[in-house]
């Protein structure tokens, strides 16, 4: 790959990294880091990195930089944690369903929300998926029913949308 394909990558891909990414972390600093962690090791690799697998090559390594990152920020604590409840953001009594998907999206275990997330949200096949997370066909098809039907199960409850208390 040459100077210009590899600008060009950024230009194609750097928003669609930036998605995958944040809607993993839930962190904006971290989704950027991740994002430029990611361009670094492809410039570092741009002699050996075959401009048509570009794509592969920058999901696969954002897909190991994020897993990076939360295993560094496993031992972290965040400011926000440590802030007392008047200071937090008070929650409205009916929530944005876009909300409420991103939290179940949260809670899923990082492999079938990083499967669900490359497939319905950047279109991989499950091949493509594969590669990057390094499952098997099959394993990324279980996850991604396995987590949609988390999320169905979380969605289709009323409850679940509507925060009853005051």
């Amino acid at each position: 790959m040459d100077r210009s394909q590899y600008n060009r990558c950024v230009e194609q891909y750097a928003d669609r990294l930036f998605r995958f990414a944040f809607s993993s972390l839930r962190n904006r600093e971290q989704a950027e880091d991740v994002v430029q962690e990611s361009f670094a090791r492809v410039w570092e690799k741009v002699e050996t990195v075959d401009f048509d697998k570009a794509k592969s090559y920058l999901f696969t390594t954002a897909h190991h930089a994020m897993i990076d990152e939360v295993r560094q920020n496993l031992h972290t604590t965040r400011i926000e944690d440590l802030a007392p409840n008047e200071l937090k953001d008070k929650q409205h009594p009916y929530p944005d369903v876009n909300d409420i998907l991103h939290k179940a999206l949260g809670n899923l275990p990082e492999a079938q929300r990083n499967a669900l997330l490359l497939r319905d949200y950047e279109g991989y096949s499950y091949q493509e998926i594969g590669d990057i997370t390094g499952m098997s066909e099959a394993q990324v098809k279980v996850n991604i029913f396995r987590a949609r039907t988390a999320l169905k199960n979380k969605l289709k409850s009323i409850d679940n949308l509507i925060d009853t208390e005051p």
